[in-house]
């Protein structure tokens, strides 16, 4: 698989810079270089990395190699930097076929965490929808299975339950991506348990902080971060823009890096994935998880300059 000459130039700069934190010059001592920060599944104490990838409009492609290398490595570019999530759904295309193929062909599944969707209505179609996620994810087990958009959430319980009881699923999770539907999501985790919530929260769209975020930490439910871009409405803010001088001593190096950085030093947040088809992007993106966080008085420092913008 032949990568871009710009993503494979910025991979081999990034291993170089890897490489020269653990090895220190003569006399003095060797630093290790810095992992990216994880955070604990409150259902298991499990610890999940804080930058993971999305898949919604960015690998639904078809088989040809040109389309497909690209994506190949961003998955490489992932792991590389320490991401082990990929969150998908039957709802993007062909995402989990093509993601099922190319991790089957890097030989990749050992090393990542996979969570997919149930997007339909009724029990039998949802169960059968779900068989048709493992085939082509190419697994007999999934990390998290989430209902979509908590559409007719209550028939898929039941089918979700007996696969976690199976062993074939390890988590199960509720999703939606509209502040306007927060409240709804609140009544269902009042009325049934579950291990991971997903949810938009960002700079440009903050409400899931108001109530959600403190309930997940209250209750012991892991949050999944989507939409961290706001669908790139944050990048058109500060299109042309420098980032504050004060950014690299928060780890900061992109406006990218700021925004996701930002997410995932929330106490409630687990792991935020953003989406790319470019490896270059990718490997920003992993790079927004190297710890340490950003502590609180830091948060409150990007929260205000944010607002100033």
């Amino acid at each position: 698989m032949t990568a871009d000459p710009v993503d494979r130039r910025t991979a081999v700069k990034l291993m170089a810079a890897a490489a020269a934190a653990a090895i220190a010059p003569p006399g003095m001592t060797a630093v290790a270089p810095r992992t990216m920060a994880t955070r604990k599944v409150p259902a298991s104490g499990e610890e999940i990395p804080v930058i993971g990838m999305g898949s919604s409009n960015t690998f639904d492609v078809g088989t040809a190699a040109a389309e497909r290398a690209p994506l190949g490595e961003v998955l490489r570019a992932l792991v590389a930097g320490g991401g082990t999530v990929i969150d998908t759904s039957p709802m993007y295309g062909r995402a989990e076929t093509v993601i099922g193929d190319l991790v089957h062909d890097l030989g990749l599944r050992p090393r990542l965490w996979l969570a997919t969707k149930v997007w339909t209505r009724g029990r039998a179609a949802g169960a059968a929808q779900i068989e048709q996620s493992y085939a082509r994810l190419r697994t007999t087990k999934l990390e998290l299975l989430q209902i979509h958009n908590l559409l007719d959430w209550r028939e898929h319980v039941p089918t979700i339950r007996a696969l976690q009881e199976s062993g074939r699923l390890r988590y199960a999770g509720i999703t939606h991506y509209r502040a306007d539907a927060h409240a709804e999501l609140e009544r269902v985790l009042a009325a049934e348990r579950f291990d991971w919530l997903q949810v938009n929260y960002s700079l440009a769209e903050p409400e899931a902080a108001a109530r959600l975020l403190p309930l997940c930490l209250d209750k012991g439910i892991a949050v999944m971060v989507n939409r961290p871009f706001a669908d790139g409405a944050l990048f058109d803010r500060v299109r042309g823009k420098p980032l504050p001088p004060w950014a690299a001593e928060l780890g900061c190096a992109s406006w990218g890096q700021f925004f996701l950085r930002w997410i995932a030093a929330h106490p409630a947040v687990t792991c935020v994935i953003p989406a790319t088809s470019k490896p270059r992007h990718m490997a920003d993106n992993v790079a927004a998880g190297l710890a340490p966080l950003p502590d609180e008085a830091q948060r409150k420092r990007m929260t205000e300059f944010w607002a100033t913008l």
